[in-house]
């Protein structure tokens, strides 16, 4: 590319355009939906769009990059459509505040009655009822990743025990992690399970029947992680038999077809994995992309790499 900048770099939409306005004088930054091919032949850092699934990658055959930056943390399915020869990164540290909140969201309607109280007052009525603090329960937290551990700090000030479990055990400045082989054990003891895990083919229908048998009765199932993490017929299962509590944030299908019988259970709240879609991704982004900027400029490794394809 004869006469070009010192960096090049494509983003989807207008709002992350604006957001780096302020990026080095040697950068260029260009707008590129990628929904059609690439105007250019080479484009240094490549964002593709947030919601545009990875099909849209299929663009990035007939263009030469030396990083695609991702706007979403989860990568399953990336690597089978990724074309040869692209260094691919996720988008660690953008949405773990947004999910986290959403996952506190959902755990304190639950535990609280508020989807309930929301029905009664949309009919005029009237219904007090007793219902589960959050404080003083015990929380499983399945899945230690960056979601995880920022779910965990902000369940930490509502006086909640936290357990947490990984996919391998190890220790931290705050005790143990345990691995998923003690999820048996472990199980039973939890008021609310948050699973917050990356989907590979080793945590695909973790929560089957047999995990689901193992929660006590009444305790509740907060999902934030991938809808295929959960079998969905065993959740559906177990909810209609009003045995446990089900929050979610995602689906398989997903979206959830209209009419499925998830949305009728009063013990099921669904969101429409809305996680990161907040007012705090756009900064943290921006914020994300300027860093890969600065060390692209001083030939450093960039962060968050997750595939070389």
């Amino acid at each position: 590319m004869a006469n070009s900048p010192r960096l090049l770099v494509s983003v989807p939409s207008d709002e992350l355009l604006s957001a780096l306005a302020n990026v080095p004088e040697s950068v260029t930054v260009m707008k590129w939906t990628m929904s059609d091919a690439s105007p250019l032949d080479a484009i240094d850092i490549v964002v593709p769009p947030y919601l545009g699934g990875t099909k849209v990658l299929a663009q990035l055959a007939s263009v030469e990059t030396h990083l695609v930056q991702s706007q979403m943390v989860g990568y399953d399915g990336v690597k089978e459509v990724l074309p040869r020869g692209h260094v691919y990164a996720n988008a660690s540290t953008v949405h773990e505040t947004s999910t986290a909140e959403l996952a506190l969201a959902l755990i304190l309607a639950s535990q609280r009655g508020i989807p309930a109280f929301v029905r009664a007052a949309s009919e005029g009525r009237w219904v007090p009822e007793w219902h589960s603090s959050l404080a003083d329960r015990h929380v499983l937290i399945v899945g230690y990743g960056g979601v995880g551990k920022a779910i965990e700090a902000r369940l930490i000030p509502f006086e909640v025990n936290v357990t947490r479990v990984a996919l391998r055990a190890r220790s931290d400045e705050r005790g143990e992690i345990h691995g998923v082989e003690s999820l048996d054990d472990l199980l039973p003891l939890a008021d609310i399970v948050v699973v917050a895990v990356p989907l590979t083919k080793r945590t695909t229908h973790l929560v089957d029947d047999s995990f689901l048998r193992h929660m006590p009765d009444n305790s509740l199932l907060v999902n934030v992680a991938r809808g295929k993490v959960a079998d969905t017929a065993a959740l559906l299962a177990h909810a209609t038999s009003g045995r446990l509590r089900v929050a979610l944030d995602v689906t398989d299908p997903e979206p959830l077809p209209d009419g499925h019988p998830l949305f009728f259970l009063p013990n099921v709240l669904i969101s429409p994995h809305v996680g990161g879609q907040s007012s705090a991704m756009l900064p943290r982004m921006a914020r994300l992309l300027r860093e890969q900027i600065v060390r692209m400029l001083a030939s450093d490794e960039p962060l968050n790499v997750v595939l070389r394809s």
